[in-house]
């Protein structure tokens, strides 16, 4: 029996992942409010017992997959190359390379639910602080504030409100224009 269970834990796991990547696009695609469980589990090719039996409700998942997605580029980035990360991961939509999809689920599904919001909230806050960390100004986390509202306002005009020149435009031309003008605020970005 002991042989079983890390083939049900590897199992458990995969399905877990399953239901977090499932949720991340569907998400990113139609925000928090317009998923249902039932999308999530039918994209994930499992039952939607499995999101509730690993997560408990759309909403923890809607958590995980923040902190997932939105942490893991806190924590692999270096601070300076932050900005450019996230902008180029907003920018460029099909990447497959890319996997983080937080700013855009983020930009969905802002203003929906309190446990959702909260959850928005709280990484903006984790990026504002490690945005904060690259200019020595008394005013550094409204100097990072004021970056990240940027590149939300980006992400919004962009990919949901599908607004040109914004929403055709070159995505280097938009990476490059961006962080040469977010220098004047954050003099630390690479």
């Amino acid at each position: 029996m002991t042989e079983d269970k890390p083939v049900r834990r590897r199992h458990a796991d995969t399905t877990r992942q399953a239901l977090i990547d499932a949720a991340a696009g569907l998400f990113a695609e139609r925000g928090y409010e317009r998923t249902t469980v039932r999308a999530i589990a039918d994209r994930a090719g499992v039952n939607q017992a499995l999101l509730f039996r690993y997560f408990g409700s759309k909403t923890v998942l809607f958590g995980e997959v923040m902190a997932n997605d939105g942490r893991r580029r806190l924590r692999e980035t270096p601070p300076e190359l932050l900005l450019e990360s996230a902008l180029r991961g907003l920018l460029v939509p099909g990447d497959a390379l890319r996997g983080d999809r937080s700013l855009e689920v983020f930009l969905r599904s802002a203003g929906g639910d309190d446990e959702v919001a909260d959850a928005s909230r709280s990484l903006g806050e984790e990026y504002t602080r490690a945005l904060a960390r690259l200019t020595g100004e008394e005013d550094a986390e409204l100097r990072a504030a004021l970056v990240l509202a940027w590149l939300l306002g980006i992400g919004l005009t962009r990919l949901v409100v599908r607004q040109e020149p914004l929403a055709g435009a070159d995505p280097e031309r938009v990476s490059r224009l961006m962080l040469d003008a977010s220098r004047t605020l954050l003099e630390g970005l690479a």
